[in-house]
């Protein structure tokens, strides 16, 4: 699906978070305790999605036995830094949780948006004493809250989702990206989908014109959500699921969300999957394309391509070539979509069918 508007704010340079790992030539052993920059080697740069940051940085280290000539540096800066940065042609990868709008391709008929892996995005929430019971909340609800519609825990609106749940009657604290995010993107996405009266007023994007909300707190970055739903009992937060360990180790909640079905469910390999099927035959050529609210009993909501952005004619044929191998290695099952790198971060494997229509783009790196 095309944006419904174009982000005007893809420009805007987020805050870095996590800070750089760099991969270089090993000297001493596989994992590079002296590095050097040896004749012949390949620099790349991969800037953007947080939530596709904790996976590149385990790839990192994997890859260095494909290629030790491949230098690779990572920076978790938001989907908006990746998109913009990739498009100027100040990184070699940009990476993001959303595609290219029909505006972005208008101007960078260049890019190449190729899906690497299948995410899934979290709602979660810090509610003494009911962290562990799983609520219910579904899209019209929390556009309702992200819109200061529903401002307490015991609204009607979320009692009627959780007949029996004693709630607090306590302020919702609800917490949003501040810098140009996909994470964003995909949930405004969800709430466009499932509320027309959120769709009418708001929509989707990168960044979008939150609502002045009484207690609304704004963070940089999955890793600053993390930290804020931590450290505010009652609150609501979007978080990524390559997150989902530290929200766990953090004792926070993690709702089950309302499908297009009308069931409620957990953001599991299995709901990912279901809904993985109903979307994947609808991915075109070039994969540009939201996974969002697909219909299925099963399937959960909030599941997404995480994109690499890259150009497709590059500076040299070495750093494509480099390219090629590096995204070729990465959407291999017995590569970077391996179960073991999956799990890590509670993402899913690409389909098979959209491992090919991968590698077609890949193919026209040059």
């Amino acid at each position: 699906m095309p944006f419904r508007k174009a982000a005007s704010a893809l420009t805007r340079r987020s805050i870095v978070m996590g800070g750089v790992f760099a991969l270089a030539l090993a000297t001493t052993t596989m994992y590079g305790t002296r590095t050097i920059q040896a004749a012949g080697t390949v620099n790349i740069l991969e800037t953007g999605s947080s939530l596709l940051y904790p996976l590149f940085n385990l790839w990192v280290p994997a890859f260095a036995k494909v290629d030790p000539n491949v230098r690779i540096t990572t920076q978790s800066t938001g989907s908006g830094t990746g998109i913009s940065q990739s498009v100027a042609g100040l990184a070699q990868i940009g990476a993001s949780d959303a595609y290219l709008s029909n505006a972005m391709m208008k101007l960078h008929g260049d890019m190449l948006n190729i899906p690497l892996a299948i995410s899934m995005q979290m709602v979660n929430y810090n509610l003494p004493g009911l962290n562990k019971d799983h609520l219910k909340l579904n899209g019209p609800v929390l556009a309702g809250i992200y819109q200061g519609k529903i401002t307490k825990w015991n609204d009607p609106a979320i009692a009627k989702l959780n007949p029996g749940v004693t709630l607090p009657d306590h302020a919702i604290i609800p917490v949003h990206r501040s810098d140009g995010s996909g994470d964003t993107f995909i949930f405004t996405q969800y709430l466009s989908f499932s509320d027309a009266g959120w769709n009418s007023s708001l929509s989707y994007g990168t960044t979008v014109s939150w609502p002045a909300v009484s207690g609304g707190l704004g963070a940089v970055g999955n890793p600053g959500m993390v930290t804020a739903l931590k450290g505010n009992p009652y609150s609501v937060a979007y978080i990524g699921t390559s997150y989902q360990d530290a929200v766990e180790k953090d004792g926070m909640g993690i709702a089950q969300l309302g499908n297009r079905d009308g069931n409620f469910v957990l953001p599991t390999t299995a709901t990912a999957k279901a809904a993985a099927a109903q979307m994947v035959p609808k991915t075109p050529k070039d994969e540009r394309i939201s996974l969002i609210f697909a219909p299925g009993r099963e399937s959960y909501p909030i599941i997404n391509y995480e994109y690499a952005l890259v150009k497709r004619h590059q500076p040299s044929a070495e750093t494509a070539a480099a390219l090629r191998k590096l995204f070729t290695w990465a959407i291999s099952g017995t590569g970077g979509n391996a179960p073991h790198f999956m799990d890590a971060v509670h993402f899913v494997a690409l389909p098979e069918a959209v491992v090919k229509l991968s590698q077609a783009q890949i193919a026209e790196i040059q």
